[in-house]
């Protein structure tokens, strides 16, 4: 069964969604992303969504040669609602969204508020409402665990070894996917990964890679 405080369909998700460009920030069911947000544009956005119903949707903006208020976006993002929110004393917001849904941009729409909003369209990923585990898949958590303890040993970082022995396929996957220094064409091919045993295959590909190009810096070069 699904959480009780994830939504258990797209039917009670707002179609028209603030969009939150975040070069190299993505977001996944299930995970957790914490933000410090202190750009004008992107306050009033918090400002509303704490007025409203908490969601945010972040997706990446697309690399290009000019610099751009408004640069392209990728057609995948994820919606998150905020569940942790705090106010600083210069006036940003310090907050943590957590995953709900992936969505394709349907299209963006016009406003008259600062940030930017798309229309969401949810029904390619119904996998994302259901169960953590999806039975019939399988995840190499071996093969996984053991090229990362190399290449995190390698870049002179740490690991608590026992909470990830303990936490489940999704909540690994989707935790290193969003944390790892990757690059943001690699992050968004984990965000549109098919499932998550599909989204580890990918993840280790790239880890692997870094061991076998011997960078210590990124993942990728």
């Amino acid at each position: 069964m699904a959480k009780p405080d994830r939504p258990t369909g797209p039917e009670n998700l707002p179609e028209r969604v603030a969009s939150f460009p975040c070069r190299g920030g993505i977001l996944l069911p299930c995970g957790l992303l914490p933000l410090n947000i202190f750009e004008p544009r992107y306050l009033a956005m918090t400002r509303d969504a704490m007025a409203g119903g908490r969601m945010i949707g972040m997706i990446q903006p697309r690399e290009t040669d000019v610099e751009t208020y408004t640069p392209p976006i990728y057609g995948v993002g994820c919606l998150g609602r905020v569940t942790e929110f705090a106010e600083t004393g210069d006036g940003r917001y310090q907050i943590a969204i957590s995953g709900v849904c992936r969505f394709r941009v349907a299209e963006e729409v016009a406003s008259d508020t600062a940030y930017r909003q798309v229309l969401a369209d949810y029904s390619g990923y119904p996998e994302d409402f259901g169960e953590e585990e999806a039975p019939g898949r399988s995840v190499d958590r071996h093969r996984l665990v053991n090229s990362l303890k190399v290449f995190l040993d390698r870049q002179g970082l740490k690991a608590d070894w026992d909470a990830a022995e303990r936490a489940s396929d999704v909540a690994l996957i989707n935790s290193l996917s969003m944390m790892l220094p990757l690059d943001p064409s690699e992050k968004q091919a984990l965000l549109e990964a098919d499932n998550v045993p599909e989204r580890a295959e990918i993840l280790t590909t790239l880890i692997e890679m870094s061991l076998l190009s011997g960078d210590g810096d990124s993942p990728v070069q």
